[in-house]
């Protein structure tokens, strides 16, 4: 088994977890998977073809959809608010 394929699985099961964490607790992991899911969805790419990054890729700005806008908004020079 290929080890993009270990480590994807791994990553899913954090992510799993941390999305049962309480919304506070939720950020440092949260960030850590959002960092990582680009270079993992690369990996994936580079082993399986670029059919399946760019599935993993749809999957991954699904998941993330709110950080992501709330990312896009501070790049814009915009406040967004900050869920409690």
């Amino acid at each position: 088994m290929s080890w993009s394929i270990v480590i994807a699985a791994l990553w899913v099961l954090v992510a799993t977890g941390t999305a049962l964490l309480p919304m506070r607790r939720q950020y440092v992991p949260g960030v850590t998977l959002l960092l990582i899911a680009p270079v993992l969805i690369i990996w994936l790419g580079y082993d399986f073809g670029w059919g399946w990054s760019a599935a993993a890729f749809l999957g991954f700005a699904s998941m993330f959809r709110n950080p992501l806008k709330y990312l896009f908004a501070r790049a814009r020079g915009q406040r967004p608010e900050i869920p409690r």
